[in-house]
Order: structure tokens, then C-alpha cells, then sequence
């Protein structure tokens, strides 16, 4: 394996924080697999590192069967340096509200606990025995909002990633036993598709002083899957310019 490309599986790769680290693990030589409910973005078809992309629903477990499948077999006999769980949801009702505890039906949730939640944990399952080979390293994608109240997360997408937060330690635990590290990271405002300009008022709550940018939630997520940081497991960083301290 010493003389092997290094292989990451990321979700959720066609957007945002997503689309960001496969820039910056492409940019390190990695070979990266891929996948999205979405098709290779436009300006990345001609990039060879975007010839593993694997349109998966990870919302539905057939799929993401096919999707492990698919990828095992990329991967061959090699390892899985790294698995990064990002792919999420947070949906609105049908009155645009984030979904809480006393709107949306409960399928809703549910939906979402299966993207933000029992996805990671099958992926997880799934490239075990590859992680292993490599002695690799896992990294879920939480957020700020696992950890205290926010204004527009909702109640299904913030404990839903409190249970990610909560699965990462108990993973870690598990998983040492395959010489595998599994991390969280925690990004706060992210300047992202997904931001809009309500999220201004948010700002004067970072001591920082400004929203963060998905290339340096991406740069935390790749030095996170480095030699460097080979000791660290059962942690969670937050990349959120301080705003957690409140």
C-alpha cells in the first residue's frame, strides 16, 4: 500500500463544503470517489479525478448498497485512506419553515435522520473492511448546530447532527480496533449555496468577525485524514471563527 494512491469516498461532492474538498484531496494527488443526487458538475467533467462519481440517493438504503458496491469494487484490493461523510438535509415544511418539533410530519424527519444519520453509519459499515486495509480515517460532517440552539437549523437537522456528533465517539471507540481514527468536523456559517442573506445577522454572534469558506472547512477536513494528525480520534473540530464559545 506505501506505493499506492491514496483513495478518498466523499457525499455530498457536488456542492458547497462537498465540492471544496474534493478540490483540495484532487489537488494532493488523491484518487477520489464521489457521490451526489446530483450528475459531475459542469466544470469538473474534465477533470480526471471526477471520473469516480457514482450518482447514489443516500437517503434510500438500496442505493446506498449499490453505491458501496460500486465503489468497493473501484477500489479493488486497495484501501480506503478516508471516508467523509458530508452529505446532508435540512428541509423546510411546505410553509417554509425548518422542520421543529411541532411542524412536519414525522416521515420528514425521518427522512432526514436517514440522510444526516443512518447514511454515514452504513457507509461506515460498508468500506470497513477497505478502511482497514489502509488504516484510514473517518471524518463526519456535523455542525454548530448540533451543539447549541440556531435560528434557521430546525430540530431535525440540529439533532440529527447531535446524533452524528455522539455516533463519532462511539465510532471512534469501535473502530480503533480496525486501526481506523474517526473525527468530526463542526462548521459554523459556511459562505455556501445554501446561505442566505438572513444569515447576515449572524454575523456579529463570530468573533472572528466573518462567515467561513468551504475551502477552509476542506483544508481542516484533509490535515484531519494526514500522518499528522495520526494520534487523533473521537474528536470534533469546530471551524466556526469562534462562534461556538457563546
Amino acid at each position: 500500500m506505501a506505493d499506492s494512491v491514496k483513495s478518498i469516498v466523499l457525499t455530498g461532492a457536488s456542492r458547497g463544503i462537498g465540492h471544496a474538498t474534493v478540490k483540495r484531496f484532487s489537488a494532493a494527488g488523491w484518487r477520489v470517489i464521489t457521490c451526489s443526487r446530483e450528475d459531475i458538475p459542469d466544470d469538473c467533467r474534465r477533470d480526471p479525478n471526477w471520473t469516480h462519481h457514482i450518482s447514489t440517493d443516500l437517503a434510500d438504503r438500496q442505493s446506498v448498497d449499490e453505491f458501496v458496491k460500486k465503489a468497493n469494487d473501484v477500489l479493488g484490493d486497495d484501501g480506503l485512506n478516508a471516508l467523509i461523510n458530508n452529505a446532508a438535509q435540512s428541509p423546510k415544511t411546505p410553509y417554509k419553515e425548518r422542520l421543529g418539533s411541532l411542524n412536519g410530519s414525522l416521515d420528514d424527519w425521518r427522512e432526514v435522520y436517514d440522510l444526516n444519520l443512518f447514511a454515514p453509519l452504513s457507509l461506515a459499515r460498508g468500506f470497513a473492511a477497505a478502511l482497514h486495509r489502509a488504516e484510514g480515517s473517518i471524518v463526519n460532517i456535523t455542525s454548530i448546530a448540533g451543539h447549541a440552539i440556531h435560528p434557521f437549523a430546525g430540530s431535525a437537522y440540529s439533532t440529527s447532527k447531535a446524533a452524528l456528533s455522539a455516533l463519532t465517539r462511539e465510532m471512534a471507540v469501535e473502530f480503533a480496533e480496525l486501526g481506523v481514527r474517526v473525527n468530526a468536523v463542526a462548521p459554523g456559517e459556511i459562505a455556501t449555496e445554501m446561505i442566505g442573506e438572513e444569515y447576515e445577522s449572524l454575523i456579529p454572534r463570530i468573533p472572528l468577525n466573518r462567515m467561513g469558506t468551504a475551502d477552509e472547512v476542506a483544508s481542516v477536513i484533509f490535515q484531519l485524514c494526514g500522518e499528522d494528525f495520526g494520534y487523533v480520534t473521537g474528536s470534533e473540530i469546530f471551524v466556526t471563527g469562534g462562534q461556538h464559545l457563546f
